[in-house]
């Protein structure tokens, strides 16, 4: 009778160790992509938010300057008055991000100004990536 009693109070037993680990391992194969997915979601919600912040300030150039937009978007960064700088284009898992502005449409992840005067276009951004997001949609799009 003594030694049932020693027996139920010993620990656990291999085999539940094991299942135990078995369990964990099967949760985090599960979690681990859904970490990584959020990543990438983030980083493409940063950039759009980062090009809301940057029309948002080319529209207050624009009406500041009576219907002119700049002729480079550094011009938004001159004393900090729109943006103390430009932000970020982050285009996950295809290009390494970048605040470089550029004047010509392509796929290099960077931010797509139009200064071209006279365009009905003119003062358009865009984030310079023909890929698509986690929805779906072409970069080019917003």
């Amino acid at each position: 009778m003594n030694m049932n009693k020693r027996r139920s109070a010993s620990g656990f037993t291999l085999i539940e160790l094991m299942i135990v680990v078995a369990i964990i391992g099967i949760l985090a194969a599960i979690a681990i992509p859904k970490f990584a997915s959020l990543i990438r979601k983030s980083g493409e919600g940063a950039s759009k938010g980062n090009l809301g912040a940057v029309r948002s300030a080319l529209s207050i150039y624009y009406g500041d300057m009576e219907g002119q937009y700049p002729t480079d978007m550094t011009a938004l960064t001159i004393a900090g008055k729109y943006l103390a700088a430009i932000p970020v284009a982050k285009t996950p898992n295809y290009h390494s991000d970048s605040s470089a502005v550029v004047n010509a449409v392509g796929d290099d992840g960077k931010w797509y100004y139009n200064n071209t005067a006279g365009d009905a276009n003119q003062g358009t951004v865009l984030v310079n990536c023909t890929h698509t997001d986690t929805k779906g949609s072409i970069w080019t799009q917003y």
